[in-house]
């Protein structure tokens, strides 16, 4: 029997299914157009790649691909994306276009884990909360990219202090000169890069302080950031952070105000804007003195760091956390795809541009800053850096170097804006179509609930637009989210691949595309997928360290906060668990295995298909079922 569901099945036959998928057809139908769908399958895509996409790839990955062995990381880097990156994609997008469920209802598949949708929400609302100050750092610096002069490139401006230095090659000689030599080497050099940022005195950042800083370090710290010494003090709000972040949620309301309807149109614009500045950026920089030195730098391959087993977690990590998948996001955005959609060929093609996009933006970056080594007369490993140093110190120093600096700055900073916004238009989305799922009646307020969400979260972020606001961030991204998530990715294979069972996914999916799974994917989702995210689990664990800021040490307290907050997304899994055993009836051993068992609302989203699924859905899930799927067979 030909497992596809085609059109033309008859509605009026299923009627008698209600009790089984817990609806009428015609109450199904009816909510699947009040979801809302994709206008169109490039608004998904468009969408996707968006949210992939993000600072992470332009910000973080060329400094791990360097660190890593440069061209030969592609190796481990390319068989962790094919091996644990693209088969969790394709699981999520697969689930959740085939049930057309937000990421709270999805999970009816296995209602003993139903908690695990609200503890993703959790995490990509809280996530949400202050990844999008990256943005309103990103909109002070391109509205002061705007002046006759970058404020970043010259010292004397009211934030200086005596030690400022104009630039790296200052910085350079100001510590030659206040540094021991060594065989010629400089001991007690400042040009050591921690997360972005130069390292400089024991306790924090303050103006006291007897290293030199260059011109762009002491504007980010001292003017954007007006930076504290310590987490202990908090300080008072940066207004002028406040109202950027203020703006980026005005920009996010208007652009998700229709839902995904609003959000695949916007993206034609923030999804390939930064595409194009990064290949301008890439071309110019290449063409600069030093380019290609820096672009070749990052590229040339050490074989000798394949073969150190950090090298292929730190690439596992890599590719988890710069492809999305566990957030939950990608699982809401697939619940608004046409039921036919081909969701194997999209998921290896997002998988693929993000993938891709990270190579590239490197290219992009290590040029650069091999034009501003070459231009310091210092080594390019000296102007190497990743994450906030690196776009708000690093890059900005190197821009200012150029021909027309303002010109050159204010795309730069624009690309981050939109890299952000991407990223934060699906994670609200995700939240508030699972707001909606859940209280239905409150889709007519829809534009109320769009407000009252993006209220919520600019009042909650202020906090990090606070003197002590970079250290709150450092400590929030260290913990919140980086355990939980390969938690999610290791449980998503679990539950999908092993309770529900790998062949009734499999099923599932040759229901929605007309072909069959590759057995690549089953044999991922069983074995390989989840013993990668095991090994990154466990090895997370084992090696986690407090968070530092430079060369501030964060007090012990911090490190007590940061597991609270760790634990914070795992408090719905724990209790959604004690509720599923408890409304089930019988011994302890009864109770899981039901509860163990789809609900009465899972099924296919598409009406028509109901009967197809009932009859075509499993009873059982033995080792042997599993076992058995992965060999090829005929349809009978």
């Amino acid at each position: 029997m030909d497992g596809y569901c085609k059109d033309e099945e008859h509605v009026a036959e299923l009627v008698p299914m209600a009790d089984t998928v817990n609806a009428s057809p015609s109450n199904r139908g009816s909510k699947e157009e009040q979801r809302g769908q994709w206008a169109s399958n490039i608004d998904y895509l468009l969408s996707v790649i968006g949210f992939s996409v993000g600072l992470s790839n332009v910000l973080r990955f060329p400094y791990v691909c360097n660190k890593n062995g440069g061209g030969a990381y592609l190796i481990p880097y390319m068989t962790c994306l094919m091996l644990c990156g693209l088969p969790l994609f394709f699981l999520e997008v697969a689930i959740g276009q085939f049930s057309g469920k937000g990421v709270s209802h999805v999970w009816s598949v296995c209602p003993l884990m139903k908690g695990l949708g609200f503890g993703m929400l959790i995490v990509t609302f809280g996530t949400n909360v202050y990844y999008t100050i990256n943005s309103a750092w990103a909109l002070y610096y391109a509205v002061s990219s705007c002046r006759a002069v970058l404020p970043w490139s010259t010292c004397g401006n009211s934030w200086n202090t005596e030690k400022c230095v104009k630039d790296i090659r200052g910085l350079r000689v100001a510590t030659v000169s206040n540094s021991t030599m060594l065989n010629g080497t400089v001991i007690n050099s400042t040009l050591t890069p921690y997360n972005g940022t130069t390292e400089y005195g024991s306790s924090g950042w303050g103006k006291t302080e007897t290293l030199s800083h260059t011109a762009a370090e002491e504007f980010w710290q001292y003017n954007a950031l007006s930076i504290s010494p310590g987490l202990e003090q908090v300080g008072n709000i940066k207004w002028e952070l406040a109202l950027c972040l203020f703006v980026t949620y005005l920009l996010v309301f208007c652009c998700i105000i229709k839902g995904v309807r609003s959000v695949g149109k916007a993206v034609y614009l923030t999804a390939t804007l930064p595409y194009l500045f990064l290949i301008i950026l890439c071309i110019r920089g290449l063409t600069l003195p030093g380019g290609p030195n820096g672009a070749l730098f990052y590229l040339a391959p050490d074989f000798s760091k394949i073969l150190d087993i950090e090298v292929w977690l730190e690439a596992c990590v890599q590719v988890f956390f710069s492809l999305g998948p566990a957030w939950g996001s990608l699982i809401t955005m697939a619940s608004h795809n046409t039921f036919h959609t081909n969701c194997l060929r999209n998921a290896v093609v997002c998988t693929f541009v993000c993938g891709g996009t990270s190579l590239f933006s490197g290219i992009g970056v290590f040029s650069v800053l091999g034009f501003m080594a070459h231009e310091a007369d210092v080594p390019i490993t000296d102007v190497v850096s990743s994450g906030p140093g690196l776009g708000f110190v690093i890059y900005p120093e190197a821009l200012a170097q150029l021909p027309f600096p303002q010109l050159w700055s204010f795309f730069f900073f624009i690309l981050l804006i939109l890299l952000t916004l991407d990223s934060a238009f699906t994670m609200v989305e995700t939240v508030i179509s699972a707001i909606m799922d859940q209280f239905p009646a409150l889709l007519k307020w829809r534009l109320c609930v769009n407000a009252g969400y993006c209220t919520a979260a600019f009042l909650l972020g202020l906090v990090f637009a606070t003197e002590g606001g970079m250290y709150i961030f450092q400590l929030v991204d260290w913990y919140f989210v980086a355990i939980f998530l390969v938690l999610v990715g290791l449980l998503e294979c679990i539950i999908l691949g092993w309770i529900y069972g790998v062949n009734n996914v499999s099923e599932d999916i040759h229901m929605m595309t007309g072909s069959p799974v590759p057995v690549f994917f089953k044999v991922s989702w069983c074995f390989i997928t989840p013993s990668l995210l095991l090994i990154i689990f466990i090895s997370t664990l084992a090696r986690y360290k407090p968070p530092t800021y430079g060369n501030y040490v964060y007090p012990p307290y911090a490190a007590t906060i940061g597991w609270c907050l760790a634990t914070i997304p795992c408090i719905p899994l724990v209790v959604g668990m004690l509720l599923a055993i408890y409304k089930e009836k019988g011994s302890l051993l009864q109770r899981l295995k039901k509860s163990l068992k789809p609900d009465s609302s899972w099924g296919p989203v598409k009406s028509s298909c109901v009967e197809s699924f009932r009859i075509r859905h499993k009873k059982t899930n033995s080792l042997r079922d599993i076992c058995l799927s992965f060999v090829p067979c005929k349809s009978k």
